[in-house]
């Protein structure tokens, strides 16, 4: 709120004796809005949900995976393991902008920069950054592969499905074990916590029994009670529609893929 000033003008100052006009300050420029590439999957949400909650502007760039958007040449610069999610900040380190691929690294990016969710003391940074890369290299890569021979095969692999639903239902325990005695998998609200939710959301395709998990579910009920975790879930949810992810097209896309020469 603007304050008066009485018996001169706001605009002035007095220097030893003399009025001397006060140089107007340039007004601010607002940041430009963060690029965020992106498809509505467990791995996209994580970064929707922290920009969300970080209250940072951002710019929603579809990258529509089942029709190869992941393979442009543009994307390729930003995202060179054809994989979303991805983002360029504008206002980057030293104010020049950056790209970042690769979900975990967003999210420390976006937590070293806002000061958010991502914490400066080393005890407890390192406490985020185990069950951050836990879920990247577990909950994750299990459960995606157990949606994948469950839902997508076009053959059904028994041994492979038995193998990621014991490994995903192991890891549905570690999870609660760890829950049994704080609210989150750091201790508080964290990075760590993004990363997993979009996974453990799929719990029922999973075929996974919550109640097997009391402290896994009260986890999962505290999260999705969060307006900005509504937020970042809901997120592009119309792009999915209408696409078949058993069209051969489709899959061929999306799994049928190999190296690729310069």
């Amino acid at each position: 709120m603007a304050r008066k000033t009485k018996g001169k003008s706001a605009a002035t100052k007095v220097v030893k004796g003399k009025t001397t006009a006060k140089k107007k300050a340039a007004p601010r420029q607002a940041a430009k809005p963060i690029e965020l590439y992106y498809w509505p999957t467990p791995n996209g949400f994580k970064i929707s949900i922290m920009l969300e909650e970080c209250k940072l502007p951002y710019t929603l760039k579809p990258v529509n995976i089942s029709k190869g958007e992941q393979f442009n040449p543009d994307f390729l610069k930003i995202s060179p393991n054809n994989r979303m999610p991805a983002i360029v900040d504008p206002a980057g380190p030293g104010g020049r902008p950056i790209s970042i691929f690769e979900s975990g690294a967003i999210l420390q990016y976006l937590g070293r920069k806002t000061g958010k969710f991502y914490p400066a003391d080393e005890r407890q940074r390192v406490e985020v950054e185990q069950w951050l890369f836990w879920q990247m290299g577990g909950l994750g890569p299990m459960a995606g592969q157990l949606n994948h021979f469950k839902g997508y095969a076009v053959e059904t692999l028994t041994y492979a499905i038995k193998r990621y639903a014991d490994e995903v239902h192991r890891l549905y325990g570690v999870m609660n074990v760890r829950l049994k005695d704080r609210e989150f998998l750091a201790g508080k609200y964290s990075i760590a916590d993004m990363a997993c939710i979009g996974w453990a959301n799929l719990w029922e395709r999973q075929g996974i029994d919550l109640n097997e998990f009391p402290h896994v579910k009260r986890w999962l009920e505290t999260l999705k009670a969060r307006p900005a975790v509504q937020r970042g879930l809901a997120l592009g949810l119309e792009l999915r529609k209408g696409i078949d992810m058993k069209d051969p097209n489709v899959q061929a896309v999306l799994f049928g893929q190999r190296a690729r020469s310069a």
